[in-house]
């Protein structure tokens, strides 16, 4: 598979070089040259198969034989050690847990995929990879997670100061080994900034190879085009017509859900539910794209005012707004308006979600009261990664799971940054 760089001025690459490198030389993101639809009878049939196998088949073209299918086989198995359990909310939404991985979020999927990738064409190379990468939430402690002790491979967290919940702190600031976090005096677009600046920097690459473990690495988004097709699996039998409202920040997830669209998954539509950063709202509204400056709300891990993966989604729709209108609705929702639906989840479904997935919720009823069909929200976070917004909600104390109370006797270490002159010092040091 050969993967192109949506900027259009830098060559044609490898399924490796687009991981190692990250960001194409023209600072475009990479994109797989084609999209090959898999057989229907694969999808007719796809609830005699496990989701390992599942996993294997919806990606295998995008990486044999670069990584050959016996090791591919490998890495998608140890990815997916943990349940995806869809749970029915009321006779029209469900939601799809994706928060019972080892840092409770829905990153763990491509971290841990994108780490084994990594660590595999790493495994005859000399010289260390650094994987730089900027996170508002969970991102970070995926990430950390997922590259822990991988031979060659450090890792470098950027993360706004104060703008993470206190749990997520602690799952990306408390691992040390090849892990270490960078606090930065700033908001989440300005480690964003800083990460691709050094992408861009040739002092820098020159000295150190560089890549980077968000959403706009390759291994990092494919892989989280699994858990629609795990989401269709489980309900093809019950509903007919199925939309998807995925709380959004980056784009990466929804982006990918309409890949697994792309490649035969029958998906009625799909809805970016957003909270206060609403670039992408308004850009449905008046197909103007004007990025602004993020702003902080208690669905932290979506404050992103310019998201990276709005140009692969547009990609995908030909770089028609016509089709993509068709194919994708958008909301916000203010933070009261999230709390409330957090409450409304709990007392009327007994349900306790977190402020992405009912930021999620919230884009599900909207898109119901125009249109018929079973609306799967995604929870991307375990609620107790949000603990005061979500014990303050729903005036109840949650339990704390193992994978939360390992990490928070730790301590944290750190250190803070203000400029990217002061990561590019750090990096060089």
């Amino acid at each position: 598979m050969n993967y192109y760089s949506l900027n259009k001025k830098a060559p044609n690459t490898t399924f490796e070089e687009a991981v190692v490198r990250g960001l194409a030389p023209d600072k475009g993101l990479y994109f797989p040259k084609s999209i090959t639809p898999l057989d229907v009878s694969f999808f007719e049939n796809i609830e005699d198969k496990s989701n390992a196998e599942i996993a294997l088949e919806a990606i295998r073209q995008f990486i044999v034989p670069e990584i050959s299918e016996d090791v591919l086989k490998t890495i998608v198995e140890e990815t997916l050690s943990f349940d995806f359990p869809v749970v029915e909310i009321n006779e029209n939404i469900s939601t799809l847990e994706l928060f019972h991985g080892p840092t409770m979020a829905f990153k763990d999927v491509g971290a841990r995929f994108m780490a084994r990738c990594l660590g595999y064409f790493n495994k005859t190379n000399t010289n260390d990879v650094t994987v730089l990468v900027a996170t508002s939430g969970d991102t970070g402690g995926a990430v950390a997670n997922g590259f822990l002790g991988v031979k060659g491979v450090n890792v470098v967290i950027l993360y706004p100061s104060g703008k993470v919940s206190d749990i997520q702190e602690k799952q990306l600031t408390t691992l040390g080994q090849n892990i270490t976090a960078l606090e930065v005096d700033g908001v989440f677009d300005d480690c964003q900034d800083m990460v691709k600046q050094a992408f861009m920097d040739k002092e820098l690459t020159s000295k150190m190879q560089l890549t980077s473990a968000n959403s706009i690495n390759i291994a990092r988004w494919l892989p989280q085009l699994f858990y629609f097709m795990f989401t269709y699996k489980q309900l093809k039998s019950k509903h007919k017509d199925i939309a998807f409202s995925v709380p959004s920040g980056n784009f990466g997830n929804i982006c990918a859900g309409m890949v697994a669209q792309k490649l035969g998954l029958p998906v009625k539509h799909f809805i970016a539910s957003n909270n206060a950063n609403a670039t992408v709202v308004n850009y449905m509204l008046s197909q103007t794209y004007t990025p602004k400056p993020s702003v902080q709300t208690i669905s932290n891990a979506m404050d992103v005012g310019n998201p990276s993966n709005f140009i692969r989604i547009q990609e995908l729709h030909n770089n028609d707004f016509e089709t993509l209108k068709s194919n994708l609705s958008s909301f916000s929702y203010t933070d009261d308006e999230t709390r409330e639906a957090l409450l409304e989840l709990y007392n009327d479904f007994n349900y306790v979600a977190d402020p992405h997935g009912a930021v999620g919720y919230l884009g599900a009823k909207d898109y119901l009261k125009n249109n018929d069909a079973h609306v799967v929200f995604l929870e991307t976070a375990h609620p107790t990664k949000f603990l005061d917004v979500v014990e303050d909600v729903i005036r109840e104390n949650i339990d704390l799971p193992p994978q939360i109370e390992a990490v928070m006797d730790k301590e944290k270490v750190a250190t803070k940054i203000a400029t990217y002159e002061e990561l590019k010092g750090f990096l060089l040091k």
